[in-house]
């Protein structure tokens, strides 16, 4: 935890006399227990910035290509990120995003998966909502704004949390958790203004 704290000290400190950063709604950011960030994403600094700036350790899963370094890939692990096969269900990392929030912490996801580019709206996947609903985890949307370059003002704009928890212990299809994962989505993208 001393190694994440330095990491993300020095990377809210680095970021913040690169941009302009500006955030609001920290208050819906649970002090303690589990909770799922769940952001929009056009840029590889997105959860970077999410994770320097929230006030809580936010843990990511990422796509298996970043871990083939071993030395990345001990630097990844020490700062909560875990690797995910993209093509199909990876239940090894969903066990992880589950046991993560069972812990009571904060895991962050993107719904649609993967990077959107600009002017480009992908449908959400199902996990996100899969995820949310089989941790009993509130679901926090999160939408980011800017295009970062260098002293260019960027904005977190942290919504209210999403309760879920009328799905709980049911047997939910897979067309269904998509429903779910894209109304968390569209209210991220309320957000953006």
């Amino acid at each position: 935890m001393l190694f994440y704290k330095i990491i993300k000290g020095f990377a809210k400190l680095l970021l913040s006399l690169i941009y302009k950063i500006e955030i609001e709604g920290k208050e819906y950011i649970p002090k303690e227990g589990r909770g799922i960030v769940s952001s929009n994403h056009f840029s590889l600094m997105d959860p970077i910035v999410i994770a320097a700036f929230l006030p809580r350790k936010v843990n990511y899963m990422a796509k298996e290509e970043l871990f083939s370094n071993r030395l990345f890939a001990l630097f990844l692990n020490k700062v909560g990120v875990f690797p995910v096969k993209r093509d199909g269900a990876d239940i090894s990392a969903i066990r992880t995003a589950l046991k993560i929030l069972n812990n009571g912490e904060i895991f962050g996801i993107f719904p649609e998966g993967t990077r959107s580019k600009p002017g480009e709206v992908l449908k959400a996947k199902p996990g996100s909502a899969m995820i949310a609903i089989k941790s009993q985890s509130p679901v926090i949307p999160v939408a980011v704004m800017g295009n970062y370059k260098p002293f260019s003002k960027v904005r977190i704009v942290i919504g209210e949390p999403m309760d879920l928890s009328d799905y709980y212990g049911k047997k939910i299809h897979t067309d269904e958790y998509q429903k779910l994962s894209q109304e968390v989505l569209d209210t991220i993208r309320k957000l953006i203004i």
